[in-house]
């Protein structure tokens, strides 16, 4: 078990910590004047270390350090760009252990979630810094002689990234790496739940920028008042806001970043991910994969199963075979080596996952495993399962961030394919099947609405070089790989006469 004081000293982290910074170590905020709060670990309740939070004058300066930057930034050949992200994937992995050991901390992820999201981060510098020699625009045909005509893409601007708490480090290298290769500069302003996490990132990109000569790239912003926060969705020096949320505040996102023409938003919310099991599908295969699923991160990703529709004939089985997969996960503090599974993020998630239980058993359901508020320090709940749940139950249509997931029973997979649409959230899904035209029409138009589609998988589990996002109220952003890039820059179509003619030379006569 590690020490919490030895991996907060070498990652730079004080007792009292700067809440913002504008782009380099010479200029983060001040330590007095500004109320602070604390961050609390998850897995004691205690408090950590102290934060004072970004003012509003803060964030003014950020924003105003932002867009001279991005005057600079904007005209850095993107292949050096990628370099300066390369270099920060470069120190992350320096410091890999100990930043796994902090996202530990600051969410009550296990140590090894931890370190796989900041192998997450690494991974995401290669392929930005892969990716800045690769911004291809499309070479057309022109229907006029002696004309070229070519697609490129420029930078917007400033970028903004707002991050939710289950996340604290990949969230922000999806958007911000993909983000600074495009020619953008870019304000992380991360959930103030888990700012431990940004303030130690924001120290190893100060480091970077500074050896390469680009200070004011990347910088950092933790109000934890909502009033301060939202200037970075009316300010229209900032060109995009990428928000990974709730639904609820997506909708604010949009509406108040929308109502200036020009202004662009990027939307990661709410997920309410299905997992159809047909009868042909490999059980245990399902069962391993599906806990995997439920229970990773306690539940607390936006892609965590949270629906499985199995077929009628097989859900005995499966159900029994899922209570003994979930028997085999340990739930404990993070920081102990034989613990899969840590506490929710605070008391009020666990408030929620209390009132899940309480309306899904009040309304028939019945638990086959856990269901309980573990009593210890923290926040610890048991991963829970609950069958005989019905798809319009107005607990299953909403997304509980916690490890519980409801069965409901199908007959056949167009009714299957029907309750597994039938929600309002559109990220990830997945079917277990051996019969390649139940999974190939799960995969057509006819099938998954979602951004996310897995075969014989869990939901859960992004690929860097995947694009990553959803549907419907998901919200529509695509953030990491394939051409995510594209939504972080803007279009030009080119058109050069090289002829040397003009339409009217024989109607215009010039002496």
């Amino acid at each position: 078990m590690f020490e919490i004081a030895t991996t907060l000293q070498a990652l730079r982290l004080m007792p009292l910590n700067a809440g913002a910074c504008a782009g380099s170590a010479d200029d983060w905020s001040a330590l007095e004047g500004v109320a602070s709060f604390e961050a609390v670990n998850p897995a004691s309740g205690e408090a950590t270390a102290g934060v004072v939070a970004a003012s509003a004058e803060d964030l003014e300066r950020v924003i105003a350090n932002a867009a001279a930057a991005y005057r600079r930034w904007r005209m850095v050949p993107a292949p050096v760009r990628g370099d300066l992200v390369l270099r920060i994937g470069e120190l992350v992995k320096e410091h890999h252990t100990l930043l796994g050991q902090l996202v530990a901390i600051d969410t009550g992820k296990s140590v090894m979630e931890g370190k796989a999201e900041v192998k997450e981060v690494i991974d995401m510098a290669t392929l930005a810094a892969g990716q800045s020699r690769m911004l291809y625009g499309f070479t057309q045909q022109s229907q006029r002689v002696g004309h070229r005509m070519y697609d490129q893409w420029l930078p917007l601007g400033v970028a903004a990234v707002i991050s939710a708490y289950n996340f604290p480090a990949a969230v922000w290298a999806q958007n911000g790496f993909l983000a600074a290769i495009g020619g953008n500069t870019v304000i992380w302003k991360p959930s103030p739940k888990v700012p431990l996490t940004a303030i130690a990132l924001q120290h190893l990109a100060n480091r970077a920028m500074k050896e390469q000569g680009h200070e004011g790239v990347f910088s950092l912003a933790i109000p934890n008042d909502n009033a301060v926060a939202e200037q970075l969705l009316s300010d229209a020096r900032i060109a995009l806001v990428s928000f990974t949320g709730s639904s609820g505040v997506g909708r604010k996102v949009a509406q108040v970043v929308g109502s200036q023409l020009g202004r662009r938003y990027m939307l990661e919310c709410s997920g309410n991910n299905g997992c159809i099991v047909d009868e042909t599908a490999d059980l245990k295969l399902a069962a391993r994969s599906i806990t995997f699923g439920v229970v990773g991160t306690t539940g607390q990703r936006c892609t965590s199963t949270r629906r499985i529709l199995v077929q009628r004939g097989v859900a005995s089985r499966l159900v029994e075979l899922l209570a003994a997969s979930f028997a085999q996960i340990k739930v404990g503090d993070p920081r102990e080596l034989d613990a899969v599974v840590g506490p929710l993020i605070d008391r009020a998630a666990v408030g929620h996952f209390e009132d899940a239980v309480a309306q899904a058993t009040a309304l028939g359901g019945r638990i086959a495993f856990g269901g309980r508020r573990i009593d210890r320090p923290g926040w610890y709940v048991e991963p829970t399962l609950i069958v005989g749940a019905r798809n319009d139950w107005p607990c299953v249509q909403h997304e509980t961030f916690a490890p519980i997931v409801y069965v409901i029973e199908y007959d056949t997979l167009d009714e299957a394919i029907e309750m597994h649409n039938g929600v309002v959230q559109g990220l990830a899904s997945g079917i277990h099947s051996q019969d390649v035209s139940n999974i190939e029409h799960f995969l057509s138009a006819a099938g998954s609405d979602c951004g996310i589609a897995k075969v014989n998988m869990g939901t859960t589990g992004a690929d860097v070089g995947a694009a990553f996002g959803g549907e419907k109220e998901t919200g529509g952003g695509r953030t990491a790989g394939s051409d995510a890039w594209k939504g972080y820059m803007r279009r030009q179509s080119v058109c050069v006469n090289w002829s040397r003619a003009s339409p009217w030379d024989e109607r215009i006569r010039l002496d």
